[in-house]
């Protein structure tokens, strides 16, 4: 987790205490609850943009490592997609400001530019309004969710607080 100071343990553990209890919420069908625990993690940091960027940061990193985990020798590649309201797929470009800045996160942990992940999270803090950052936080904690489900389905290995809840 090389995005989060790793010099400051009791962060690193609220983090990650703030992230699995957000997914423990979001697997109970909880959206609003699981974006509850991200408030109250946030508002409880003495430096609330640092730990919500942190934690985006956090689970766009997981996303990341579990996406190179099931692509590395499996048989079934990860694709991307987006789509729009109506469930039809749409080029990224047309997608909605706050899932195009989520897959361009996610590509960037991807490709190993933590750099340009960062930077992408920091526009979203920013210019973004708050509900839109809500919909890129439950964006990240779909994706790390679902993403974790298909790394344990397949035997792939999955940090425990993905696991828990």
């Amino acid at each position: 987790m090389r995005d989060v100071d790793e010099s400051d343990p009791a962060r690193k553990r609220r983090l990650t205490e703030a992230a699995a209890g957000a997914l423990a919420a979001m697997r109970a069908g909880e959206d609003d609850g699981a974006l509850d625990r991200v408030a109250a993690a946030v508002r409880s940091a003495p430096d609330s943009h640092v730990d919500a960027r942190e934690l985006m940061l956090l689970l766009f990193h997981e996303c990341s490592a579990m996406v190179s985990a099931l692509g590395s020798g499996g048989t079934t590649p990860v694709k991307m997609q987006v789509y729009d309201d109506d469930g039809h797929e749409v080029p990224i470009d047309e997608a909605d400001p706050p899932v195009r800045t989520a897959v361009r996160t996610l590509l960037a942990q991807v490709h190993g530019d933590t750099d340009g992940a960062k930077a992408q999270i920091e526009i979203a803090l920013t210019n973004a309004a708050p509900e839109e950052m809500a919909t890129l936080m439950v964006q990240a904690l779909r994706w790390t969710l679902r993403l974790s489900d298909e790394c344990l389905s397949r035997g792939l290995p999955v940090p425990s607080w993905l696991r828990a809840g």
